[in-house]
């Protein structure tokens, strides 16, 4: 295999992981809800189309780091568009004829339910995506190409933060899709489910600081990534000048 092929099929799998798992958790998205666990009366609840959310930030760090800025932006709008072809079927299987007879109540549940969840996940994710990319290369800026594991986790924790306030709050004063119990006051429900979803994201980001650094040190000898802090992109401007 060429250094060219490398690269290619690493970008390929980045990328397929990263857009695979965009339209996974739109389709499962507000599907269920889970417990992961309780701390004293307070009760983790996370919905399960957020269980492969942080690893498309581990993707799109991996591909800020080596392919750089422009090429993360790429793949963010790409998600997007993933996103309106999402909706897109959904919306078309909705209003085409179905076979006479057919049970068709568990689609119309799931297509109510990703629309709730693709229009909160499509403003989110803009911004909570863009935002990643954004800060990881004001960090690899700040730090000079250093301190790999500052770019990881500065930018995640943020942009996970961002993603998951506006996902509950669109889901419930947009698309009125969240369970909360009736009777009792809004704002402290919404305010648990964003600590739940942030403390999930939160811990993953954390645990995926080693893996990160470790596949970043591979990716580098494999894809022949000349320094650290170099990205590939700039190869072409390095041989353009010299």
């Amino acid at each position: 295999m060429t250094l060219q092929e490398r690269r290619d099929l690493a970008f390929l799998v980045l990328a397929g992981i990263f857009l695979g798992t965009m339209g996974m958790l739109n389709i499962l998205g507000l599907t269920r809800f889970l417990q992961l666990g309780t701390i004293g009366s307070w009760p983790i609840v996370v919905a399960v189309g957020a269980l492969p959310y942080p690893i498309t930030f581990l993707c799109t760090d991996l591909i800020s780091e080596l392919w750089g800025e422009q090429k993360a932006s790429q793949l963010v709008w790409v998600g997007l568009l993933l996103n309106g072809w999402i909706v897109l079927i959904l919306w078309l299987g909705g209003i085409l004829p179905g076979l006479a007879g057919a049970p068709d109540a568990t689609f119309f549940e799931v297509r109510r339910l990703a629309f709730g969840a693709v229009g909160a996940s499509m403003v989110a994710y803009l911004a909570a995506q863009f935002t990643d990319v954004r800060l990881f290369h004001f960090w690899k800026r700040f730090s000079g190409g250093k301190a790999l594991w500052l770019r990881n986790n500065g930018s995640t924790l943020v942009s996970q933060l961002v993603d998951t306030s506006a996902v509950v709050l669109i889901s419930h004063y947009a698309s009125h899709v969240l369970p909360l119990r009736p009777g009792e006051p809004v704002v402290p429900q919404l305010a648990s489910f964003i600590a739940s979803g942030y403390l999930f994201k939160l811990v993953a980001a954390l645990a995926d600081t080693l893996p990160f650094y470790g596949l970043v040190a591979w990716l580098r000898r494999w894809l022949e990534v000349p320094g650290e802090g170099a990205e590939l992109g700039e190869e072409a401007h390095i041989g353009a000048g010299s």
